[in-house]
C-alpha cells in the first residue's frame, strides 16, 4: 500500500531507535526514548501561500529531524510512519 500525503505533508520513515546506551547497558522497551529522526519516502504537492502554490523544501531520500509530539503516527506493514507539515520538520540531516 502507497501513502501519497497531500499539502505540504510528508512521510516519514521513523529510525528505530538505540537498544543499547554508549556505556553497553541494554534498555528495555518501555526506557527507549522515541526517536526524533526519520527519512522522508513521500512528500506532498506543496502549500498554498496568498494563491500560489510553493513547493517544499524537502524531497523524499532526505534525513529529517523533527518536533518530539509532531504529526501524526501510523503503522502498515510491520514499519511506523509519521505524516507531519513541513513546518514540523527541524532540520535536514547531512
Amino acid at each position: 500500500m502507497n501513502i501519497k500525503p497531500l499539502g505540504d505533508r510528508v512521510v516519514i520513515k521513523v529510525m528505530e531507535s538505540e537498544e543499547t546506551t554508549k556505556s553497553g547497558i541494554v534498555l528495555p522497551g518501555s526506557a527507549k526514548e522515541k526517536p526524533m529522526q526519520g527519512e522522508i519516502i513521500a512528500v506532498g504537492s506543496g502549500e498554498m501561500v496568498d494563491g500560489k502554490k510553493v513547493p517544499l523544501e524537502v524531497k523524499v531520500g532526505d534525513r529529517v529531524l523533527y518536533s518530539k509530539y509532531a504529526g501524526t503516527e501510523i503503522k502498515m506493514d510491520g514499519n511506523e510512519y509519521l505524516v507531519i507539515r513541513q513546518s514540523e520538520i527541524l532540520a535536514i540531516i547531512e
